[in-house]
């Protein structure tokens, strides 16, 4: 996208862009809910310039994530059986890990502002949350309030559980040598895992899928350690299907 736009920020630029990179495209509709939701005019070339000219890409991606998990949410709950129950979980793990990250990187922002928190208009923090997961509404409804990261460790010890213990992770960050990406990717193994279980349901697919992305995390992060000549940092990654996993010994 930024590259179309930079070769050509003409009007027919940006109707090109609209219809060969946006529409044409699985993700297409998710563009078009958005632009949907700032713009009346969608077959006008200028208004969606003005629209992709004003959201910064980061603000987009993170919209296009959520509308993403909500429409794969409710596509699974359509299946049914144990594919609604497991991958249910799965999508709903993943919606709440978008949820803090998202309250945890607007801070310093603009987005972190009182006027940008809350409201139904676009882009705002509460627009950026995903509509479903184990947070969702009460958990989602406190990220909105917060703040700072104080208040945000608050708010997740309220709820408790999981969530409460991963963000113990960020806060002794500088002690365990763990961010709360790696407690995020921890817990998402671990759910990945488990959807082997059971019979005749898709979240083997998917979680199959996810490891292999995970693995591919493994490997680039040993590389970049070898490169590094940081042989001592090597062995921290989310092992896959390991006996030496942490929700394994901890057993």
């Amino acid at each position: 996208m930024k590259m179309c736009t930079t070769s050509d920020s003409s009007p027919k630029g940006y109707s090109d862009l609209y219809q060969e990179v946006l529409v044409e495209t699985p993700v297409g509709k998710y563009f078009s809910q958005i632009l949907e939701e700032k713009s009346s005019k969608l077959e006008n070339a200028s208004e969606v310039r003005h629209v992709l000219e004003e959201v910064e890409i980061e603000i987009l991606k993170h919209s296009l994530m959520k509308l993403y998990l909500e429409d794969f949410y409710y596509f699974c709950m359509e299946l049914g059986g144990d594919t609604a129950t497991v991958m249910g979980d799965l999508l709903k793990a993943k919606a709440d890990q978008r949820a803090i990250n998202v309250t945890l990187n607007s801070f310093g922002t603009p987005l972190n502002e009182a006027s940008m928190r809350d409201g139904d208009g676009w882009p705002t923090r509460k627009s950026l949350l995903p509509s479903i997961g184990f947070l969702y509404p009460q958990g989602t409804a406190e990220l909105v309030k917060v703040s700072d990261e104080a208040s945000l460790g608050q708010a997740l010890d309220r709820v408790g559980g999981v969530y409460a213990a991963i963000w113990q992770v960020h806060v002794n960050e500088g002690v365990n040598d763990k961010s709360i990406d790696d407690a995020f990717f921890e817990r998402e193994v671990q759910l990945l895992e488990l959807a082997f279980d059971g019979q005749m349901h898709f979240g083997p697919f998917y979680a199959y899928v996810k490891l292999k992305e995970q693995e591919i995390r493994n490997l680039v992060w040993i590389s970049e350690c070898i490169v590094q000549q940081q042989k001592d940092e090597i062995n921290k990654f989310v092992p896959t299907f390991s006996l030496s996993a942490p929700w394994r010994t901890a057993r």
